[in-house]
């Protein structure tokens, strides 16, 4: 029997080709608030935007884009803390095939200048907290338009006001049909080590994901999801908030993040879901609030972002809050593993399985692919959430994607007896003390556990006997106190005698990025 499909049936029926799926993030919520829009959709800062509402705004956005010489292809840059207005951009770009391109808002002047030429921004929109920064390497970008997103910048004239933009535009009411490897979004990587790259993620892979999410995590219409981490990083983006739009669900947006703040309104709107990295879901549990919040309205917690101390997942599982882990980076888009509920706390500590349309593998240094369990290597991921590479950079690409299409991720894990994967630590982080590995992640989570510790990272130092020692950078609980000799005896009781740190440093807070992960290379700069 043949397998070759006839022309009628190759081409669409009778020869017409079958229309194409409408992934575009434009396409999806023009369809979302079409049928839902009465719907909540966004409440931030009191205020409530029903699915029409933002629509409304998101096509007068794209009206005054395209209206400033946006089009397909173009750049547009977004530069501001959690707003509205970052959604309304993104969704935007997308309806008129435009890129999007979040910028960090932690960055000095010279490193917004490196990225916006880099991705060659044609429109910069900027909140007015940050049109200053913006001005100060203003005359060396090159981009061709201004718009202050929202606020009043010290200079209005050079920053016109985004929402009278919109308000003079012809709204665009129809979405651009975008095709799946065609790039929505340029997110940068945060640059912890040299200079950050710019992921190219397509609407296939915003798509896929959102799939992935669907089919893997308990979604629901009527969740409220809050979202407090920075919304220009790929794991506030778009684990769980855009597939919450997609579902028709309704977000509570914060500026930044209070854990105060936090534990408030997930009492005041009754929050079901939140994406958190660990340092938040631990700055919350410290918080003197936390003992007598109620949060029983929340059903599960994703986090991601960082290997989660053990002590705190425990510590979350007996207040009877589900904390499902996930892994993944900007350049998957996301999801690359996840636990699903049924497992989160019998496989407490692992970040799940790969998505059904995902595949995950360990591959050891010789290059041979890892089949047995436990056995450490790098973790590879291949699937259609992955970018198909860096902006202007197609040798890093070459690098980092191989012929096949496997991701090296840098990050050094294993699966279990069942299937399951665990996330040891970066790869570069790895300290070699004695001709012995020692992964950080694994010391942290023991010292994560003594009653005096707040927050540490575990990093190396030289040593002229081993090569490398391990060291403890600790930040201590308010009135308490750890000496050396105290923390050696307490994780000499939980790990192998070559893991124990040899040394201690004690400071008032660990460097961090917007997205909470730790600046190791400072700790590791300090210790040089």
């Amino acid at each position: 029997m043949s397998t070759t499909p006839s022309p009628a049936l190759a081409d669409g029926f009778g020869g017409v080709p079958a229309p194409l799926p409408k992934i575009g993030m434009g396409q999806w919520f023009t369809e979302r608030a079409r049928r839902d829009g009465g719907r909540q959709a966004l409440t931030f800062e009191g205020v409530t935007w029903t699915y029409a509402d933002m629509l409304g705004h998101i096509d007068r956005m794209a009206g005054a884009l395209k209206a400033g010489g946006v089009q397909g292809g173009t750049r547009v840059g977004y530069l501001g803390f959690n707003h509205p207005m970052f959604f309304v951009t993104l969704f935007a770009c997308s309806k008129i095939g435009a890129i999007f391109v979040p910028l960090n808002f932690r960055l000095a002047g010279p490193e917004f200048e490196y990225i916006i030429n880099d991705a060659g921004v044609h429109t910069l929109i900027v909140d007015a907290d940050h049109t200053a920064v913006i001005d100060t390497v203003r005359d060396k970008l090159t981009c061709s338009r201004y718009l202050c997103a929202h606020g009043s910048p010290q200079d209005a004239a050079r920053w016109p006001d985004a929402a009278q933009a919109m308000a003079a535009a012809t709204p665009v009411t129809e979405a651009h049909q975008p095709h799946q490897d065609d790039v929505a979004v340029i997110m940068y990587t945060s640059g912890t080590t040299g200079r950050p790259k710019g992921a190219m993620l397509t609407a296939g892979n915003f798509w896929w994901n959102h799939v992935s999410e669907l089919v893997m995590l308990d979604i629901r219409p009527d969740d409220v999801l809050l979202t407090f981490a920075p919304i220009f990083h790929i794991g506030a983006l778009n684990v769980l908030t855009l597939t919450t739009f997609l579902k028709g669900a309704h977000i509570v947006l914060h500026r930044s993040f209070d854990p105060a703040a936090a534990l408030r309104d997930i009492q005041q709107h009754k929050v079901s879901t939140m994406f958190v990295v660990p340092a938040m879901l631990l700055f919350i549990s410290q918080h003197p609030d936390f003992a007598r919040a109620d949060t029983s309205s929340v059903r599960f917690i994703m986090c991601g972002g960082a290997p989660c101390p053990e002590p705190l997942l425990h510590l979350m599982s007996q207040r009877g809050i589900l904390v499902q882990q996930g892994y993944g980076l900007t350049e998957t888009a996301a999801m690359a593993t996840a636990l699903s509920a049924e497992w989160a706390v019998s496989k407490i500590g692992s970040v799940g399985v790969s998505p059904l349309l995902t595949d995950v593998r360990i591959v050891a240094p010789d290059g041979r692919v890892v089949t047995q369990p436990h056995e450490r290597g790098e973790v590879c991921v291949r699937g259609m959430n992955v970018t198909r590479g860096y902006w202007n950079q197609p040798e890093a690409t070459r690098n980092t994607i191989s012929d096949d299409h496997w991701f090296r991720t840098g990050d050094v894990g294993y699966f279990d007896e069942t299937g399951f994967f665990y996330i040891c630590d970066r790869v570069k982080d790895m300290v070699i003390t004695g001709g012995e590995n020692v992964y950080p992640a694994e010391v942290e989570s023991a010292l994560y556990a003594h009653p005096s510790v707040a927050e540490v990272a575990v990093i190396g130092a030289p040593d002229p006997q081993w090569g490398e020692a391990v060291v403890a950078v600790v930040a201590l609980k308010p009135g308490t106190s750890l000496t050396l000799d105290e923390m050696r005896d307490f994780a000499s009781e939980r790990l192998a005698r070559y893991k124990v740190p040899k040394q201690l440093r004690i400071v008032e807070a660990l460097p961090r990025n917007p997205t909470g992960k730790i600046l190791k290379y400072k700790l590791r700069e300090a210790a040089n």
